[in-house]
């Protein structure tokens, strides 16, 4: 009579395969990742002097309290619009530039921006002190 042994199921995985995959991948990240270049993007040195326009910017200036001067006279968001509008009228190639205090909402600064941009004015900036 032959004897035949019922094998017994395995309940354990065999992981040193994975491992040996896993290292060899490991390695070749390794090695391949100095060899990739980056996009390089150069950025303006702080100092640069910029090319100013020759004309001078349209300057309007958010106070403290929320009012709006342009020319420091105060005005109100639908009056400083027409007035912008006239001056850009006369000389298109003028930017506007926004002069806030810095105890300003940034709320009522970027509303006065948007008013602006959503008109058609184009070239609307923010004036800083330099450093």
């Amino acid at each position: 009579m032959s004897r035949t042994r019922k094998r017994r199921m395995m309940n354990q995985i065999n992981v040193v395969p994975y491992i040996d995959v896993t290292l060899v991948l490991l390695v070749i990240f390794m090695v391949t990742a100095p060899m990739t270049n980056p996009g390089v993007v150069e950025l303006p040195g702080a100092g640069q002097s910029l090319n100013q326009p020759k004309l001078p910017p349209v300057v309007v200036t958010v106070k403290k309290n929320g009012s709006i001067e342009l020319d420091s006279k105060t005005m109100q968001r639908d009056e400083l619009l027409v007035a912008v509008k006239a001056t850009l009228t006369s000389t298109p190639e003028r930017s506007v530039v926004i002069a806030a205090d810095k105890n300003v909402k940034y709320e009522d600064v970027i509303g006065v921006m948007d008013l602006l941009k959503t008109n058609k004015v184009d070239k609307v900036g923010l004036l800083l002190k330099p450093i």
